[in-house]
């Protein structure tokens, strides 16, 4: 049976694509229910998102109609998966007739190729574009079941070490930082309270911007780890532990305690520049740093986590901005200033084996632009 399969020129084109999307350009297949004849693949790092090879025998003009529609029906669909807000698809179609009318379709987003032979494949400008070592990648020196089962190996190969990363990647590695995070927060409640001092402790080192800009530069992070009651503090800790753990899961421990710490800073700013001489407490304005740290990185593992940032993560993030305004007594500029702070810091910080070099100088660039100016909203414009 093997024999038999790898004598069909369609499916020994379908294998050498199959091999080259997936080793070569870490594509992963889409699983589709009531799709025949077509694989999908997905890598939404590279400049073509989606790759679809289609065997199906596209005879004229209306069946071609028809797969348009049914390809964007189906990206409408990955697209709120992937929580992505565009997509492309390049559609090779390995047994397509020579009279269907390809410019039937408009759509700039929608690139049909016809491959009937390996030729097919060097001779495409897009594919010359974007994919320039396709055509000699294809080249083997097996032939026959050898090259069925040196692809078939290479392919699971990859998954293997795929799945192994991204085991690692959600794997519970501890989440000691946020342990350490969470006893800090407890310790400067409980201690005041024994000693007696409590209320001397919220008046000294709360957030308050005419003592901070009177030089008392300390009150900017003392403020982020003091708390209005034991209600509070539990409440803080317990948001803490959830998406902390996370965060130093995805992010690692080194990051992580950085985001946490420049988030707490940009929620004291925007607090001071929004709340006028009002004071503040809480560390609300550093665990909103860390949603929006989930978001920026479910963003780029979306894949895996694009239907837990749209159904839990972005509704928590708005009920609880939208409860900061109805509710009296709490600092919502400090959560709305956390959560940019949060997301930049991460864009700088970078995500593993996402963002690249460029992308993080970048965001680097954006987080010092934008502490300066908020900043200078905070000690010169507000004063």
């Amino acid at each position: 049976m093997e024999t038999e399969f790898m004598q069909d020129g369609k499916s020994v084109i379908t294998m050498k694509l199959l091999h080259y999307f997936i080793t070569e350009k870490n594509y992963n297949p889409i699983i589709l229910q009531g799709v025949d004849n077509e694989i999908w693949l997905e890598n939404l790092d590279e400049d073509c998102k989606v790759i679809r090879i289609v065997s199906n025998y596209i005879h004229n003009d209306e069946q071609y109609s028809f797969d348009v529609f049914k390809t964007k029906r189906i990206m409408k669909k990955i697209k709120k998966k992937t929580f992505s807000f565009r997509l492309n698809v390049m559609s090779i179609f390995l047994d397509m007739g020579e009279n269907v009318s390809k410019e039937l379709n408009s759509d700039p987003n929608l690139m049909a190729i016809c491959v009937h032979d390996e030729k097919d494949i060097t001779k495409n400008d897009f594919i010359k574009k974007h994919f320039p070592d396709l055509g000699s990648k294809m080249k083997y020196n097996e032939e026959g079941v050898e090259l069925f089962a040196k692809i078939t190996k290479d392919i699971n190969q990859h998954n293997k070490d795929d799945a192994s990363k991204m085991a690692k990647l959600f794997k519970n590695k501890g989440p000691y930082v946020t342990y350490f995070l969470i006893a800090v927060n407890v310790i400067f409640y409980l201690v005041p309270i024994l000693l007696g001092q409590y209320q001397n402790i919220i008046n000294d080192y709360c957030i308050h911007g005419p003592s901070i800009r009177a030089g008392q530069y300390y009150r900017l992070l003392t403020g982020t780890i003091l708390h209005g009651g034991f209600f509070h503090l539990l409440f803080n800790c317990y948001a803490l532990y959830v998406i902390g753990s996370q965060i130093e899961n995805f992010l690692g421990k080194i990051k992580y305690p950085i985001i946490y710490i420049f988030s707490a800073l940009i929620g004291a700013l925007f607090s001071m520049t929004f709340n006028a001489s009002a004071a503040s407490i809480g560390a609300s304005g550093a665990i909103f740093g860390l949603m929006g740290a989930l978001v920026y990185f479910g963003y780029y593992y979306r894949v895996y986590l694009g239907n837990v940032v749209k159904s839990q993560i972005l509704p928590l993030i708005a009920l609880n901005l939208g409860l900061g305004f109805i509710m009296s007594g709490v600092d919502n500029f400090a959560h709305i200033g956390g959560l940019i702070g949060g997301a930049m810091m991460t864009m700088a910080l970078g995500v593993k084996d996402k963002t690249t070099t460029f992308e993080k100088v970048n965001g680097w660039v954006i987080v010092t632009i934008f502490t300066l100016f908020i900043g200078y909203l905070a000690f010169v414009y507000s004063a």
